[in-house]
């Protein structure tokens, strides 16, 4: 047992060294104080941690320290004003980066991130991505998320849940009717440029998915949430089928049934027909068929029934008819 107390130290020290020394390098300069305050520790042991990155290091080709092999510290800084200063750091800085044209990609993936209500702390997210600025091999491209009419409605929707309180807005269905609902926000989800609300409804007490672009007058209320993303596991679909789901038979390119597998019943067979492939989806009504379409051009027809097939032909010759005038 004695062997292992002086072990578990030195364990507990180097642990203690591979936090610190990544947090200094993210503060150009601290103090020893608000180091100590940071990690919970007593100032000496900062004090003391330091002067043993100050002697730390990668033995060069020569197998001997050389100089630029060891940590070096700002000393008068550091012996005079109690400020840590790190002027030369070795092998941690050696890790590969991330190139300027990957970090812009990751910075933009991470301000689409933050403007999903489940990710209303952005503490983490303006900490990542201020690091990935700093970090790339080369200054990452100026990218920004390009704003949409969704913007006021994602940010209605994260305030609700950094509130703890539930929305209320009007809703027209696919059906064409004006609805009043109150819905608890569990996830914000995109397909293309369509952003969908899925939330816990309290009058059907369920699960339901809402079109944003179909939501007026959204507000945050003052009822308490009854459900939270984290009591009510959602279903991978976007899109649950229902007995009320109406049937319809399409034919589209090989390869595209990625792009409308939300749709698919669990029951459906797909054939064959020439260089096309044939199947069914459901739809919870015919007009929404019509944007699913005009989605996919050249890519999914609708075979039947007649009823759909007109429909989507009538919007689609208004909307061309438009273009013509």
């Amino acid at each position: 047992m004695a062997d292992r107390v002086p072990a578990q130290l030195a364990t507990d020290k180097l642990a203690f060294l591979l936090s610190l020394i990544p947090w200094l390098m993210d503060h150009d300069q601290v103090s020893v104080a608000d180091a100590a305050a940071h990690f919970g520790v007593p100032e000496a042991q900062i004090r003391a941690s330091v002067r043993l990155i100050a002697v730390s290091g990668v033995p060069g080709e020569t197998s001997q320290y050389q100089h630029g092999d060891l940590f070096d510290i700002a000393w008068d800084r550091f012996e005079e004003h109690d400020e840590i200063v790190i002027t030369n750091l070795v092998a941690i800085d050696d890790s590969p980066r991330f190139s300027g044209r990957e970090a812009a990609a990751l910075i933009a993936g991470l301000q689409y991130l933050s403007a999903l209500p489940e990710n209303a702390d952005r503490a983490a997210i303006d900490s990542l991505l201020s690091k990935l600025a700093r970090g790339s091999s080369s200054a990452p491209s100026l990218v920004a998320v390009e704003s949409s009419a969704a913007d006021s409605a994602l940010a209605t929707i994260r305030d609700a849940v950094r509130a703890g309180v539930a929305v209320g807005f009007d809703y027209i269905n696919a059906r064409g009717e004006h609805e009043q609902r109150l819905v608890d926000p569990l996830r914000i989800e995109s397909v293309d440029t369509d952003w969908y609300l899925r939330g816990w409804d309290h009058s059907r007490e369920a699960v339901r998915t809402f079109r944003l672009d179909r939501i007026s007058h959204l507000r945050a209320t003052t009822e308490p949430l009854r459900r939270t993303a984290r009591d009510v596991p959602l279903p991978e679909k976007l899109f649950e089928g229902s007995s009320d789901d109406l049937p319809v038979t399409i034919e589209m390119a090989k390869g595209a049934s990625s792009l409308i597998a939300d749709y698919l019943a669990d029951d459906s067979v797909t054939t064959t027909v020439g260089d096309r492939e044939r199947t069914t989806i459901r739809v919870t009504h015919y007009h929404g068929l019509k944007r699913l379409i005009a989605g996919l051009p050249g890519l999914v027809t609708v075979v039947e029934p007649a009823e759909a097939r007109a429909i989507v032909e009538q919007w689609a010759t208004a909307a061309a008819a438009r273009y013509a005038r």
